[in-house]
């Protein structure tokens, strides 16, 4: 499998149902390259877009790979 459609309504529900305030998302990349693509920052953004309607935070994007990880908000690019 090489990609995988992400329902960010799904996602956001789950965030309610678990009465969250802030979200982390992570996925792997079994590649590992761990820069994010531009799918995965689209979906940060579709993601952060919604949760801001629901008074929800996105505090990180993690793409992790077999020993290592990205954090989107460390190197600054987490959607604003």
């Amino acid at each position: 499998m090489t990609s995988v459609m992400v329902d960010p309504r799904v996602v956001l529900r789950k965030a309610l149902e678990l009465k969250a305030i802030g979200i982390i998302l992570a996925h792997n990349h079994p590649s590992n390259l761990l820069k994010p693509s531009k799918a995965d920052i689209d979906l940060t953004q579709k993601l952060q877009d919604g949760a801001k309607l629901l008074e929800l935070k996105i505090l990180d994007h993690l793409i992790i790979s077999d020993h290592h990880y990205y954090s989107m908000a460390d190197e600054g690019v987490l959607p604003s």
